[in-house]
């Protein structure tokens, strides 16, 4: 087995990674030219200095550094001599600094950095949108050194999983702990918009107002199945994996704690865990990596300075954002049992069926396979749940509806038209 781990920059993590098979960490500044996966106020604030320390940490512990170039879209600001030089000083940077790899999302940026700086590999993203043969071919003979699999189109299509890895002579990873839906509509939104949200030089300057995992979250708090018909990969049911040919697997997330990274890590190494699921697998609540050090210190002010933008949107259109952190435990710890629990040993045996048939073509409501294991591993606070998605209806409402940027429909600018004059 092989992890990579997202880093969050502590340098207590690196030494604490050392029991495990981590061979290499991830991350990157919260915002450069190229931008990535991760929105700017999903970061914590790293300074250029600050991030070649860690990769020095991380070489001198025998671990290697990926960093995240993996914008699904740059806004054609590669094909440009002033965006050129900008991607190309960033570049220099990162090999300067010893970075042993990077990872792209866009086959230009691919050829860019094999032709200019050949010393670094690069691996292709999931936003690559990698889920059949033919794709991984064409970026394996583009000259990938690695290719992530599209999790979200992939993780239980283990034909598909079987074929590809025959197919390509690059090494392959997987994405264990995303939550994401499987099959998701709106992938292709929220990668896009997700690239942008940490581009410096864009002009929203870091607002950000993230709709499609709003509506996600909303989405699995409405239906529980949508838990369960999600992306993710158990510890336990690694050694499936593992038979079809796959050793490298990818850790998020990049705002966790330390100790949290640490339990995630170790449970998959493990290859075994009892407990919530959503500890895993979900994105942390932003409560604070360490309080005490000023880049990790995430509260509400923290959130407030990158939301409340008064010439962006409304700022009290706004208020169901804070509610809905103070439910989730954004804002400081939920006591008791969270709002939603996921009883990992629930789910043994949920893996057997995907042995025989993945859910490409499947209707899930004739199958209701994710329907069975969400009545028996899924619970959910109630009270909490009818509290979230009254706040996700109001907010909801402000944003179709336009009121959140204070938008009036045309008719409601228009005269209501003269009663006629009784006759």
């Amino acid at each position: 087995m092989r992890l990579s781990v997202a880093t969050n920059f502590d340098p207590e993590l690196i030494p604490a990674l050392k029991p495990y098979p981590v061979v290499e960490l991830f991350g990157k500044l919260r915002e450069d030219v190229v931008g990535g996966g991760r929105a700017s106020l999903q970061l914590g604030k790293i300074s250029r200095k600050e991030l070649a320390a860690h990769v020095r940490q991380a070489q001198e512990a025998g671990i290697a550094f990926n960093y995240l170039l993996n914008a699904s879209c740059l806004g054609n600001l590669e094909i440009t001599r002033k965006g050129q030089k900008k991607i190309n000083r960033l570049l220099a940077w990162i090999d300067e600094i010893g970075c042993s790899s990077v990872t792209v999302a866009t086959p230009f940026m691919l050829k860019l950095i094999k032709t200019r700086y050949p010393r670094l590999k690069v691996r292709i993203s999931v936003f690559g949108g990698i889920d059949r043969v033919r794709k991984a071919q064409m970026w394996d003979e583009m000259g990938a050194d690695c290719i992530v699999l599209d999790s979200i189109l992939v993780n239980r299509e283990f034909k598909t999983l079987k074929q590809i890895r025959k197919s390509v002579s690059c090494d392959l990873e997987l994405m264990a702990n995303n939550n994401c839906l499987s099959g998701c509509a709106l992938s292709p939104m929220h990668m896009n918009a997700l690239a942008h949200a940490g581009q410096s030089g864009h002009q929203n300057r870091g607002f950000f107002v993230d709709w499609c995992f709003l509506k996600c979250t909303e989405m699995k708090l409405k239906d529980p199945v949508n838990y369960i018909r999600s992306e993710w990969i158990r510890p336990d049911d690694i050694p499936v994996y593992e038979k079809l040919g796959y050793d490298l697997f990818k850790i998020a997330e990049r705002d966790l704690p330390t100790e949290v990274m640490l339990a995630r890590v170790k449970a998959y190494s493990e290859r075994h865990f009892d407990g919530n699921l959503l500890d895993l697998v979900q994105p942390y609540g932003f409560q604070g990596i360490k309080g005490g050090e000023r880049h990790y210190n995430k509260g509400l002010g923290w959130m407030l300075r990158f939301i409340i933008r008064p010439f962006m949107a409304n700022p009290l259109r706004m208020l169901p954002l804070k509610r809905l952190a103070e439910l989730r435990g954004m804002i400081k710890p939920i006591e008791g049992e969270p709002p939603v629990y996921i009883d990992n040993r629930a789910l043994d045996g949920f893996i057997d069926r995907f042995f025989d048939a993945g859910c490409l073509d499947a209707d899930c409501e004739e199958c209701r396979w994710c329907h069975e294991f969400a009545d028996k591993a899924v619970r959910i606070d109630t009270q909490n749940r009818d509290q979230a998605l009254e706040a996700y209806d109001e907010l909801f409402e402000s944003m179709h509806g336009g009121s959140m940027w204070s938008y009036r429909p045309a008719s409601a600018n228009k005269r209501s038209p003269k009663k006629p004059e009784p006759q």
